[in-house]
């Protein structure tokens, strides 16, 4: 309106305003080998789809789910030697809470070949070209499988079905890699039906190789493990044949069993103690389970079970070599000072805790458990005042090993 100024009726002076330009030139995404946007693309092509609240796997939770929203719409890509890919929305979420999973969308199916030439075509098989289920009970074994994906990624462990050695059952052969790899249990099932009818239903989401080992390898999520007795010791043998066949001397007799935190080892042990059949049960099953947390504790802890002699190893930088010398005894142990006993936890292994606990029951010689940190709690809740915690800081034995935690590329 006009207003008075100076007793004169003047025009209100119009101020030029600023303009939104929504033409502004939006940053290109770099699909480049450790980024984070890269190692996204790479779980989805290999698992199909991935759960929304596992992304602390992959790095900071606030920056990846910034970069899922990103993702959401249409960005532009190219690869990392700048070609560019063209533009397109690459993922979509959907779904709600724990079950929100997120997968490819369908024009962006072109950036798997950045991957790998058969990158694409691993992933029509495993989604059947492009089709989910809706499945509450297909989504949780995806997302199971994923997140052991995206644990052994993380930890340096060869996951590219694309580029890993075929797996077979005619004869000897030395075939997997001479470092770590994982199989998912869908490659591994593959390999015989009537293997896969009789071990379906167990909790396995694939078998990972290392120098000397053959692990199977179970994630539990955020639910104490149900172990289906009969279904897991014929899954074991299975193992131990498809170890025989294609890695040689590799023991076949540990286990990986993956769990969002330390409590679910409690509860699993704890519960494992109720069995009625003890043939059945886990560490009868497998000698040897190692519980590795879906932390970045458990990322690095599983990154030292698949160096090359990593038992030995670790013993060897622990324990002088005078404590090393272990004699017959009622009870497991790896090292001796005086007349206490010493058991190294530092590999997780809770199967040999359940031998622990029952052999200290019936003794009273001295004993003390070496363990990180983050595992006290656990320990103390299972095994009690029975035995002495002693503690070595993880980032002290990566140092002494020559490893270590690696940054994660935004």
């Amino acid at each position: 309106f006009p207003r008075r100024q100076g007793g004169v009726l003047r025009q209100r002076e119009e101020k030029p305003c600023l303009k939104i330009r929504h033409d502004r030139a939006v940053p290109m995404i770099t699909l480049r080998p450790g980024s984070h946007v890269y190692r996204l693309l790479l779980l989805l092509a290999i698992a199909g789809e991935y759960p929304m609240r596992s992304l602390h796997l992959l790095g900071s939770s606030r920056t990846l789910e910034d970069l899922v929203h990103r993702l959401e719409h249409v960005q532009d890509f190219r690869t990392s030697t700048g070609a560019d890919l063209g533009s397109c929305k690459m993922i979509t979420t959907s779904g709600r809470g724990e079950r929100r999973t997120i997968r490819l969308y369908k024009s962006a199916l072109p950036l798997l070949q950045t991957l790998h030439p058969a990158a694409l075509a691993h992933y029509l098989d495993i989604t059947r070209n492009h089709r989910f289920s809706g499945s509450a009970e297909h989504i949780e074994r995806n997302h199971r499988v994923a997140e052991t994906v995206a644990m052994c990624l993380v930890a340096d462990v060869e996951t590219r079905p694309f580029l890993l050695p075929v797996l077979q059952r005619r004869a000897i052969q030395q075939v997997v890699l001479d470092g770590a790899s994982f199989y998912t249990a869908k490659s591994v099932k593959r390999l015989d039906h009537a293997e896969m009818n009789k071990t379906i239903f167990t909790r396995l989401t694939g078998a990972l190789f290392s120098p000397g080992y053959c692990y199977a390898v179970y994630n539990t999520r955020n639910a104490v493990m149900k172990w289906s007795g009969m279904g897991e010791f014929k899954t074991a043998r299975h193992l131990e044949e498809l170890s025989r066949m294609n890695a040689g001397p590799a023991r076949a007799d540990h286990a990986l069993l993956l769990g969002e935190n330390m409590d679910l080892a409690l509860q699993t042990l704890l519960e494992s103690d109720k069995s009625g059949r003890i043939e059945l049960r886990f560490d009868r099953i497998y000698p040897h389970v190692h519980f590795i947390p879906m932390t970045e504790q458990g990322i690095r802890l599983l990154r030292l079970l698949t160096l090359p002699d990593w038992k030995e190893r670790v013993l060897s930088v622990v324990f002088p070599e005078q404590m090393r010398t272990v004699g017959p005894g009622v009870m497991e142990y790896d090292a001796q000072n005086g007349n206490t006993l010493i058991l190294s936890h530092l590999d997780g292994d809770i199967a040999r805790l359940v031998r622990v606990r029952q052999a200290l029951e019936h003794s009273k010689v001295p004993y003390e458990i070496m363990c990180f940190p983050w595992q006290c709690p656990f320990l103390h809740g299972y095994i009690g005042p029975r035995a002495q915690l002693r503690e070595i800081s993880m980032t002290d034995l990566e140092a002494a090993l020559g490893i270590g935690p690696q940054a994660d590329e935004i």
